[in-house]
């Protein structure tokens, strides 16, 4: 209703021979004593037209295409302009979502622009835990939500294969590989530690024997103490650097990709029987073999946004509003994670997207400044750039917070979430409040089976709406609607209306979440339309003897289930047809 209504204002502007107005908006009227939808355009426009706001308002309904969607428009107030919609509008909606099919709440309001939406991004360090899934629900879901009004949409994981992290855990592998050959030793607290480690080390075992093994006693020769009574970062960085020695840059990288490769393969397993699936995998490793870093680099250096101090280069991002300067390159020589992330957000701009979204934790907050810092200096608008922070997911079992860690492997991973829970209550339970919210996730709920549960509750409306159309075949009615608006007229109880004037609102929360990147406001708009459909389910019976009444309370069922399995499908949920 709302992008008709703004084709029916945008008209009569152009039929003005009105040009540079802002664009029109329509919403939702606060009060229905006044309409049902309101536009503020002579307002907001007045000026530029060169004339007041109510004349401006005034002409403008004047110049009002004839419309049979409306009953009545009026000015109120300073010169806002008041749709009423006609008794029939919302019926000629119903033909409309069965014949548009999946395709019904979808736009090119987009208009192909150009957009990629990085997120989870994980390093590979370990499998995903439940944190990390909050991040992947939302990402995909706000990715599918802007494909779905028209923008062209490119789904990226960026693969954090190169530094440190990777070290350790390569590292850790094997020592539990020195372990099963029968090797004793002090195993790293900085290492990694969760049972995957031992998985991927038994595999290399399993695969190789003792090739790869060397005396403990060798590997740990001259190594400082670990904590807590030496320095367990320099205890492990010493234990790399013996690691790389002992094994030798072949038989080193061959861990190395074994640990890499395994624990990639196995996210993108995880993610893909999450539904979520990207167009690219991108590789730092890669970037950092292409130059692109040390182009970056080269670039901040000529551009003088660089010094050298303490023999490490540093850009100066405080003279972009950044709260303190940020390394480069280290005293060693070694780029930093920093100087990656500006390459590949410079490499994101260059290959022509309008726009790009990174999906963070919430944890990242203080790094949004830098980056952005760091796009102006280069020469590029960091308006391109929107950074969405999710917020932790908390666990609770039996009213019980689950503790996690990642590096002691304590933790739970999004693949036993799932095998609690269901894909479907995990995809929507982390997309039903902002990102910006803590959420609670009471596994308990999610497994229910009953109204509380919100999920189950909008499913369990769409599945009771075939379970209507099973309970007709069986009496051999014909449940085939009839075409257009036929019979539609029969639809004047009270929670009929309510549920006309709930499939209007589908595209205009499609709409909202979509440019606003709230997916929960999605999962809100479901559970009331489930809700109004539960309550007229009760209220009334749909297979009457009245053949007319009856088709038209089908047609009105089979549309409130197309919206229900769109929506659904928009935040990777099922709309199953049994329960």
């Amino acid at each position: 209703m709302k992008a008709e209504l703004r084709n029916l204002v945008t008209r009569a502007l152009e039929d003005m021979g009105l040009e540079g107005l802002p664009a029109v908006q329509i919403e939702r009227a606060r009060d229905p004593r006044h309409g049902d939808y309101a536009t503020n355009i002579a307002l907001v426009g007045a000026k530029a037209a060169g004339m007041p706001a109510r004349d401006l308002a005034r002409r403008l309904v004047e110049a009002l295409p004839d419309s049979p969607l409306l009953a009545g428009v009026e000015i109120a107030g300073p010169g806002f302009v008041n749709f009423r919609l006609a008794a029939d509008a919302y019926l000629s909606l119903v033909p409309r979502i069965l014949e548009a099919g999946p395709a019904f709440g979808t736009s090119r309001l987009g208009q192909g622009r150009r957009v990629q939406v990085e997120f989870v991004s994980a390093n590979p360090t370990g499998p995903l835990h439940v944190g990390h899934g909050r991040g992947a629900a939302y990402g995909a879901t706000v990715a599918d939500l802007l494909a779905a009004v028209g923008f062209d949409v490119h789904r990226e994981y960026y693969v954090n294969d190169a530094g440190r992290q990777m070290d350790i855990l390569a590292t850790s592998v094997w020592l539990r590989y020195l372990e099963l050959c029968g090797e004793e030793l002090a195993f790293p607290s900085n290492a990694y530690r969760g049972d995957y480690v031992w998985d991927i080390a038994a595999g290399l075992h399993r695969d190789h024997g003792d090739a790869y093994r060397h005396p403990a006693a060798e590997v740990f020769r001259g190594v400082p103490a670990d904590g807590p009574e030496g320095d367990k970062e320099a205890h492990i960085d010493a234990l790399i650097a013996h690691t790389k020695t002992v094994l030798g840059e072949p038989r080193y990288h061959f861990v190395f990709e074994l640990a890499l490769n395994t624990l990639v393969d196995d996210i993108r397993d995880d993610l893909e029987r999450f539904g979520v699936v990207y167009d690219q995998w991108y590789s730092e490793r890669a970037l950092v073999e292409s130059g692109a870093v040390n182009r970056a680099i080269e670039c901040l250096r000529e551009a003088g946004h660089t010094y050298l101090r303490a023999g490490a280069l540093w850009f100066r991002s405080t003279a972009f509003g950044d709260e303190k300067d940020r390394v480069l390159v280290r005293e060693n020589g070694q780029t930093t994670y920093f100087a990656s992330d500006i390459a590949y957000h410079l490499d994101k701009l260059e290959r022509g997207f309008e726009r790009v979204i990174d999906v963070w934790g919430a944890d990242h907050h203080g790094y949004v400044p830098r980056v952005k810092a760091a796009l102006e200096a280069l020469g590029e608008s960091p308006d391109r750039l929107d950074v969405l922070l999710v917020q932790f997911a908390v666990l609770y079992r039996g009213g019980e917070k689950v503790q996690m860690s990642t590096r002691s492997g304590e933790f739970v991973t999004l693949r036993q979430l799932r095998k609690e829970v269901g894909r479907d209550a995990a995809r929507f339970f982390y997309v039903m409040r902002k990102c910006e919210q803590h959420l609670d996730f009471d596994l308990d709920l999610a497994r229910s089976q009953s109204a509380d549960n919100p999920v189950y509750y909008v499913q369990y409306a769409h599945a009771r709406i075939h379970s209507v159309l099973a309970q007709g075949a069986e009496k051999g009615l014909s449940l085939e609607p009839s075409p257009g608006t036929t019979h539609l007229e029969r639809l004047v109880e009270g929670h009929e209306q309510a549920l006309l004037k709930d499939l209007a609102r589908y595209p205009e929360v499609v709409e909202a979440a979509a440019l606003d990147h709230e997916p929960h406001l999605l999962c809100h708009y479901l559970r009331e339309l489930a809700n109004a459909f539960h309550t007229y389910y009760n209220a009334h019976t749909f297979l009457v003897e009245d053949a007319a009444l009856r088709d038209a309370r089908i047609k009105l069922i089979l549309a409130v289930a197309q919206v229900l399995r769109n929506g659904l499908g928009l935040l990777g949920v099922s709309a199953p047809e049994h329960m």
